[in-house]
Parts: C-alpha cells; structure tokens; sequence
C-alpha cells in the first residue's frame, strides 16, 4: 500500500550517464543524502533521502542514447490494468509491466503527444515518503501542445478531469482526481518547436528559489527560465550538469 492514493503522483527519479555527478550535485543541491541499491542488477540505482525519508531516486539510463530526464511515477493498485487501458486510450506502452525486485512493479508509456510517464504499484517501497516541502517533490506537470487530447487520455487511464485555470493561470489546467487537484497541464511556450513531443515536468520545493538557481549554477548546472513569480509561487527551471531539466518552486 502506497503512502499516496493511486492516480497520484507519487515518485520521481532521474535517469543520468553520470550517476557519480548527480550524487554530487543533488545533495549538495538539496541537503540529500544517497543510499545505493545493493543488488548488482540495480547498476548503482540510488534513493535521495530527506531526514531519512526517501523523495526522489537515480540510475543509469536504460540505453544508453537516452538523454538525462527526469521521470514522473503515478501511483496505481495494478499496473498490468493500467498499461491495459494505455493502450486502448491510444498511447503507446514503452516498457511493459515488470517488477522491481521486491520493491513494486511499473510500467512506462507515452501518451499520444509523446509525453513519457510510468507508473508504480508499491510492495516493500511506497514511492516518495513526503511531498510538498523543501527538498521533496512538490508538483508536477504535463507540457503538451495537444491539451485537448491529454484531457481525453488521462481521463481514461486515470480518472482525471480536467479543472481549467485552478489557480487563476490562463493557459493552464489542473488534474483532478476526486477532490484534490494532483497535477498540471499547460501549453508550451511559443518557442516549442513544433515537432517536439510532450513531457512531464517535476518540481521541487526549496525555502529560497532565487538562492537554488544561483547555487544550482555554481554546482556547475544551468539557469534555463529565470527565476520568475507565477499564481503557484515562484519558480524557475533549471538543468543538471548532464542537462537534465528540472524545476524548483516556493509557494506564495
């Protein structure tokens, strides 16, 4: 049993060619500390701890022309039911369902614009252990420019209805699952290039955006949108040294 409700958001973690770097950079980033897995197939695959409690994980890629991304995990009681609909909603399954050990089983897809996503069915590892506060994951958001398809796929695969403008954004949707509002949408920016796919996008909190940017630059990252305030806060996207993006965000 997972620590959030299936159809949430519930893990992320980073697929890099220099696992050794981001075990450096993220730590140093966000107070982290790493434990490595000890099984040797896991090939170094490391969990980022918060004060102990697990936020966010590393590994290699899984080919190695992937480039470094940063992947969104949605919580879910069955995968195989899950990648079932996928591909009946016309998204396309990227790697079938298969278990992680003893620690949970996933899968990963694409939905029709592109964006990649996976999803977790906990065993002995829930996902993230806390949300929502700085260091850990605390928002996460689909960049599409088909918004009306996304709407129409997510719903089946998930339950999602759409809540346009939620927080007074134009251009902006917010997932709702029930009564909570679990992820994002929004249109990408006008330099999109127009035969780009989709993506997910992960946020994490910190208490000080503008002092993250700046000690994610010195730690030899990237500024790539400067630091900015927007209805959810203020944020700013920002890439590793092997180019991964990532956000980070404080809430007004």
């Amino acid at each position: 049993m997972g620590i959030v409700p299936a159809g949430t958001p519930c893990w992320t973690d980073l697929a890099t060619p220099d696992l050794d770097d981001a075990r450096r950079f993220y730590p140093e980033l966000f107070g982290w500390t790493g434990r490595i897995a000890p099984e040797p197939e896991a090939g170094g695959y490391t969990l980022f701890l918060r004060h102990g409690r697990a936020v966010a994980g590393a590994g290699p890629p899984a080919i190695p022309e992937q480039v470094p991304i940063w992947s969104v995990y949605i919580a879910t009681d069955d995968a195989d039911l899950v990648a079932g609909r996928v591909e009946q909603a016309g998204g396309q399954l990227v790697v079938p369902p298969f278990d992680v050990f003893d620690r949970g089983r996933m899968a990963v897809f694409s939905d029709p614009a592109g964006a990649t996503v996976s999803v977790w069915q906990p065993m002995t590892m829930p996902g993230g252990e806390v949300f929502g506060v700085p260091g850990a994951m605390s928002w996460t958001e689909l960049v599409t420019p088909d918004p009306e398809g996304a709407k129409t796929f997510y719903e089946l695969v998930f339950g999602w209805q759409p809540d346009d403008q939620p927080t007074g954004s134009a251009g902006h949707t917010g997932w709702r699952l029930g009564s909570r509002i679990v992820a994002g949408m929004t249109a990408p920016l006008g330099d999109f290039p127009a035969d780009s796919p989709a993506y997910w996008s992960v946020y994490f909190g910190v208490a000080d955006v503008d002092a993250a940017a700046a000690r994610a630059a010195a730690l030899g990252g990237a500024i790539l949108v400067p630091p900015r305030d927007v209805p959810a806060g203020r944020c700013t996207a920002l890439r590793d040294p092997q180019g991964a993006l990532f956000h980070v965000i404080t809430p007004p």
